[in-house]
């Protein structure tokens, strides 16, 4: 059952940025910790960025400095803000429900279609 849709993606040179949204459909974001994930093609899933429901971030590092992850829970929203985009940003972009155990974070709930993200040179 999709949960999100995740929206904003799109092409854009080195350097550019880009706003992700994420947008939950049937269910509410408010009180749970969300986090924004990607898939580049032959690669595994990967965090990049999560937000607890109080709203402490926390970022891999390899886009550390670079993105923001934000949260309206008014609007049922997340949001990744990325600036200074390099190539091997590119990838396909999901937003998840996350569970933090001590310093390891599990997605929990189903990934919606998500939103691609190419960087060229």
């Amino acid at each position: 059952v999709q949960q999100a849709v995740e929206t904003g993606g799109g092409l854009v040179q080195v350097g550019g940025s880009l706003r992700l949204s994420c947008v939950g459909t049937g269910s509410t974001f408010a009180g749970l910790a969300m986090g924004w994930y990607r898939q580049a093609p032959g690669k595994q899933r990967e965090l990049v960025a999560d937000i607890t429901s109080g709203g402490s971030t926390n970022y891999a590092d390899s886009v550390k400095g670079r993105f923001t992850i934000s949260r309206d829970d008014g609007k049922n929203a997340v949001y990744l803000e990325m600036n200074s985009l390099k190539s091997e940003d590119t990838a396909i972009y999901y937003c998840n429900r996350i569970v933090i155990v001590g310093p390891t974070r599990y997605p929990r709930g189903d990934w919606s279609q998500g939103t691609q993200v190419t960087v060229s040179p």
